[in-house]
């Protein structure tokens, strides 16, 4: 990436910003959110978190 493009790309992004309303970027950044744990890894947590929470209810019922 060029010098040139770099500044353009950058200067884009600044009219984007002062051109959006405040309220309109907020929703679009919790919007585009994720779990990180998600991001770095996957569906392995949630199936994990899951199973867990299987076993527990298992437990509980037994009782």
């Amino acid at each position: 990436m060029s010098f040139k493009d770099w500044i353009t790309y950058l200067l884009e992004r600044l009219v984007w910003f002062m051109e959006t309303p405040r309220e309109e970027r907020k929703k679009m950044r919790n919007i585009r959110k994720e779990p990180w744990a998600t991001r770095w890894f996957g569906m392995i947590p949630l199936s994990m978190k899951m199973a867990v929470e299987k076993q527990k209810s298992r437990l509980r019922s037994r009782s």
